[in-house]
């Protein structure tokens, strides 16, 4: 059976692959064009099998807030490359992730993949489309019944933010510049938590033992190492923890006092709450 162009571009168009491989399909399918499709999707299969141990350390992260503003979902997808990463079918792809993990409001990756079976075969097809492994790394979405949710995205798409506040009845659109600012510092500043009471014990610990001995290197006495390395920990609180570190646009005050600030101006009681934050160069996903 002749391939004609013609029929290329018909394969081309349905499944998105490059026009070469479209006409070797076709060609090994003797002109059937059902079996082309699923000759490509088994080449997509097959990438996903050869690539299976490479690095997938670029690629997107995307998020979305409900129009309430009470809802919001963050997504990361990664690629190999940053080539790969700014073409169409990946980006659609990843917006493809981000609507359904939207429309499902899953807490976590394995519960989001178990409830969209399209998810897996969508992504062999865009394998097979760019050569590269491509996998959804994270999903995470958060809500409040009573506060605001707002969302970040750093120039590139490579890192974003979720950040979650509490007990926010009224004054909510004088909220949303400043909710704004400290999504951006959870951005520029990747503290590990909201307050000091958050943080893992096994992190204190570590950091007491590191004071102690930096101290005890200097010469200090031994019965005055753990005072020194309390008063230590404070500054490592002042860094880490969201509340307390200093803010991004004016450093006479914490985030906490610009939360103050606004409940004192607005007779209302907004809390911090939470934080979400997705970066591609994270190394625990």
């Amino acid at each position: 059976m002749e391939i004609t162009a013609a029929k290329v571009n018909e394969l081309r168009q349905k499944t998105g692959a490059g026009m070469m491989d479209c006409k070797k399909a076709l060609v090994e399918a003797n002109g059937d064009f059902e079996k082309a499709i699923e000759l490509l999707r088994k080449k997509g299969a097959a990438v996903a099998s050869k690539r299976a141990e490479k690095s997938a350390n670029e690629g997107m992260v995307l998020t979305k807030i409900s129009d309430d503003k009470k809802s919001g979902v963050m997504v990361e997808v990664n690629c190999e490359t940053d080539f790969v990463a700014r073409s169409e079918d990946f980006m659609s792809f990843t917006n493809y992730v981000l609507e359904s993990a939207v429309s499902k409001k899953t807490k976590n990756l394995d519960e989001f993949l178990k409830s969209n079976s399209t998810i897996s075969e969508k992504m062999s097809d865009i394998m097979g489309k760019v050569g590269e492994k491509v996998e959804v790394s994270r999903v995470t979405s958060e809500d409040t019944d009573n506060g605001l949710v707002v969302d970040y995205i750093h120039p590139g798409s490579k890192l974003g933010v979720l950040v979650m506040f509490d007990t926010l009845e009224n004054n909510r659109d004088n909220f949303v510049e400043i909710a704004k600012d400290i999504a951006m510092q959870v951005a520029a500043m990747k503290p590990l938590c909201v307050y000091r009471d958050e943080v893992p014990k096994d992190i204190i610990d570590k950091e007491i033992d590191i004071y102690k001995e930096l101290a005890r290197k200097e010469g200090k006495p031994e019965n005055i190492l753990e005072k020194i390395a309390l008063g230590k920990l404070t500054k490592f609180y002042q860094e880490n923890c969201l509340a307390e570190q200093i803010y991004i646009k004016d450093n006479t005050k914490t985030v906490n006092d610009l939360l103050k600030e606004f409940n004192v101006k607005y007779k209302t009681s907004v809390k911090l709450s939470r934080f979400k934050r997705f970066h591609l160069s994270d190394e625990n996903k």
